[in-house]
């Protein structure tokens, strides 16, 4: 597994792979070792991944440009040598980045919001106003809505452009969804929606992680079928899709997950997740 032992999501699943049968080794993302015309050609603190039967990827920790790509290049070295690796890093690379995930979205024809990404401040500014004044400031890599702000303020937009101007970052603006506090995380599995939540938020994040609740929720033909074609479009095993539905009841997709998380979503179904998980892993590689 990719990823740090610990950890909520890490330990339930390493515990259904366990009651399973399987043997589970931890690789920290920032520890990796490539080598080429040497062996092994991949580990982890001295440990080899190409022994592995399969590699789950619980973490891309953020980092710079180059150990971000070293990262998944070596993913995909590993999927070279014939290592089912999940998901797989053509998925992760579609998801991780927010711009290319909403550009596939759009083109495939789902819809998602409005969104305007650029590295200049003025183009920014101008698009603070094009779309309407009301905005979501994301970071282009990043989860759990940590650096996620709303700007309704033109000084304060400004002002926060200008910040992080001086950082060279990317400026990722998503017009807002009037949602009444509250979307949807579909989690699809195999190609199949495994299970979904109602995400209810004190404000209008509503990510598990800062502080929303989740409920159970049946959702629609409709719906299910937007949540598998978004799932499908990256090229997931598994994934969380978060849709919001404004309040004249048309949908948006607004991320993928690749790397989704289920606490908030198991709380709401009786059966084991983490176990789901586990089996679909195990019948891609013991069919």
């Amino acid at each position: 597994m990719a990823s740090e032992p610990g950890g909520w999501h890490v330990v339930r699943l390493q515990e259904a792979l366990e009651q399973r049968g399987v043997t589970v080794e931890h690789f920290n993302s920032t520890r990796l070792v490539g080598r080429v015309a040497a062996a092994p050609r991949a580990s982890a603190r001295g440990i080899a991944i190409d022994d592995c039967d399969a590699l789950v990827v619980r973490g891309i920790p953020i980092a710079s440009l180059e150990q971000v790509i070293f990262r998944v290049d070596l993913l995909h070295r590993l999927e070279n040598m014939g290592l089912r690796v999940i998901n797989s890093a053509s998925a992760i690379e579609k998801t991780v980045d927010k711009y290319y995930t909403s550009s596939l979205l759009e083109d495939a024809g789902l819809p998602t919001p409005r969104t305007i990404v650029t590295e200049c401040f003025d183009e920014a500014a101008a698009a603070f106003g094009e779309l309407g004044g009301d905005v979501i400031l994301k970071p282009l890599f990043g989860s759990e809505g940590k650096g996620m702000m709303r700007l309704t303020d033109a000084d304060l937009a400004h002002r926060i452009f200008r910040a992080l101007e001086l950082g060279r970052y990317v400026y990722y603006l998503q017009e807002y969804i009037p949602h009444d506090d509250w979307d949807i995380r579909a989690f699809v599995l195999g190609g199949q929606l495994l299970a979904a939540s109602a995400r209810r938020g004190n404000g209008w994040k509503t990510n598990v992680a800062q502080g929303a609740r989740s409920e159970a929720l049946a959702l629609d033909p409709a719906l299910t079928a937007l949540a598998l074609r978004a799932a499908s479009l990256v090229g997931t095993d598994y994934a969380g899709v978060d849709i919001v539905c404004s309040q004249q009841g048309d949908p948006f997709v607004l991320e993928v997950n690749s790397i989704p998380g289920w606490h908030g979503l198991q709380t709401t179904v009786a059966f084991d997740i983490a176990g789901a998980i586990a089996d679909h892993v195990l019948g891609l590689i013991r069919p």
